[in-house]
């Protein structure tokens, strides 16, 4: 996905201090200080313009939120609509996910949310794809032993591949669905994405899979 770049996005993205986090890798092992609870936390790596993280914000009160993107301009698009509910259990962070161990600390999160990443469809790139077992491997090291991941694409062969992985990395699966929206779930939040491309007739899959202990 492209987006468009914004002369002087960070400096405004800063000026959102009540829910984007400038200096995330000095919260390490500190993230329920600074949401002030011992609740559990829940991340998605990859929030496009927060519908998702922020509706889940508001839906449950007891649980902390962090919402994690790398592109300056698709938080700050993010940070301006939560701004707008000012949800104290709602933090957004900026990292490339290839050092997510720096940011969190072993146990530190319950639940990580992996929402219409980009599939790289290109074969060569298959270890960009953010459920490729590398970074499994890494979303396991700051995950709970019984935290689980929920998967959600309309690309079969992202999909697919997905599967592979967890199949390969030996986790649990559960909750599977090959079409997503025909199951009536009210509990399912969609994406900006998801809604788009769902109303074009795509299917969306989905899954949840935890680590063995």
């Amino acid at each position: 996905m492209r987006v468009r770049k914004i002369k002087g996005a960070f400096e405004e993205l800063v000026t959102y201090d009540q829910v984007f986090v400038v200096d995330p890798a000095s919260k390490k092992s500190k993230w329920h200080e600074v949401f002030g609870n011992d609740h559990e936390i829940h991340a998605e790596f990859g929030g496009g313009k927060g519908r998702f993280i922020i509706e889940m914000a508001k839906r449950h009160p007891d649980v902390n939120f962090i919402m994690i993107d790398v592109i300056t301009e698709v938080i700050l698009k993010a940070a301006q609509h939560a701004a707008k509910v000012k949800l104290p259990n709602l933090k957004m962070i900026m990292i490339d996910l290839n050092e997510v161990n720096n940011f969190f600390d072993a146990d530190e999160l319950s639940r990580i949310y992996l929402n219409f990443s980009d599939p790289w469809p290109k074969k060569r790139h298959y270890k960009r794809r953010l459920t490729y077992r590398d970074f499994m491997k890494k979303y396991q090291s700051v995950l709970k032993e019984d935290g689980w991941i929920h998967f959600k694409t309309d690309n079969q062969a992202l999909f697919e591949f997905s599967l592979n992985e967890f199949c390969a990395l030996d986790m649990i699966m559960k909750n599977i669905a090959l079409d997503l929206h025909s199951q009536n779930d009210l509990e399912n939040i969609m994406t900006e994405y998801e809604e788009k491309f769902s109303k074009k007739g795509f299917l969306i899959y989905r899954v949840e899979a935890k680590f063995r202990n």
